[in-house]
């Protein structure tokens, strides 16, 4: 049975959701606070976190960030009132792999909740990092492990960058279209999943800094193109 840590202090939208996903044969922990989280979490071993952004102990955001220095395959979606562009690519920014504006459709939840989990279960069922491994210039990259490395530094991405990384180098040297992009990692191309993509080919891009040769370009109405 998968597991959920839903992470909201609103009991009456929490028991909402955490009815609703089992109801959908899922197995959810909720925490009112981020500390009762960070238990739940160490205990649990969640396979999914769906947390608020403004919780009364804390920020959502800032509570990620630390679960991303030793985690950062676990997917985790967003709940928040936070409207403006900036919180949203700050989500993506700090390690989020999805994003729901309150007030938002229990439906829409479950079906991104399935999606992130179908994804981490796909990754995982590929062969082992070691059948998946590029020079890229300095670096070493390994897929779906997601290492990011070089003769003296190492970085494990996030399982959203190792999957648009995997993507461009299949498509090494040529364009690859923006929507296409969209549509295999994200299943949409609308504007919130467009300025995290955007979030996440910077991040790439400030990766391979140390490397000139290197390059992810920006292709004028189409999408993008990596070469090394």
């Amino acid at each position: 049975m998968e597991k959920v840590l839903l992470i909201e202090d609103e009991a009456a939208l929490a028991e909402i959701i955490k009815e609703s996903l089992e109801d959908k044969g899922f197995q959810v922990f909720h925490a009112l606070t981020l500390a009762n989280a960070t238990r739940i979490c160490n205990q649990h071993q969640p396979h999914i976190i769906v947390t608020d952004v403004m919780m009364p102990d804390g920020s959502g955001f800032d509570w990620v960030q630390q679960v991303r220095l030793s985690n950062t395959q676990t997917p985790v979606i967003f709940l928040t009132a936070l409207s403006q562009t900036s919180d949203v690519v700050k989500g993506f920014d700090l390690g989020g792999n999805d994003y729901l504006k309150k007030p938002f459709s229990i439906a829409e939840l479950i079906v991104r909740v399935k999606a992130l989990l179908n994804r981490n279960i796909s990754t995982q069922s590929k062969p082992s990092a070691e059948h998946y491994k590029w020079k890229i210039g300095q670096f070493s990259f390994s897929y779906p492990g997601g290492g990011l490395s070089t003769a003296d530094s190492s970085r494990q991405l996030t399982s959203r960058e190792a999957d648009i990384l995997y993507y461009l180098l299949l498509k090494k040297n040529e364009q690859l279209n923006r929507n296409d992009l969209l549509l295999s990692i994200w299943g949409n191309t609308d504007y919130f999943s467009g300025r995290s993509l955007d979030v996440f080919i910077s991040k790439l891009r400030r990766y391979f800094k140390p490397d000139p040769s290197i390059k992810i370009i920006n292709v004028r109405g189409i999408g993008y193109k990596l070469i090394f």
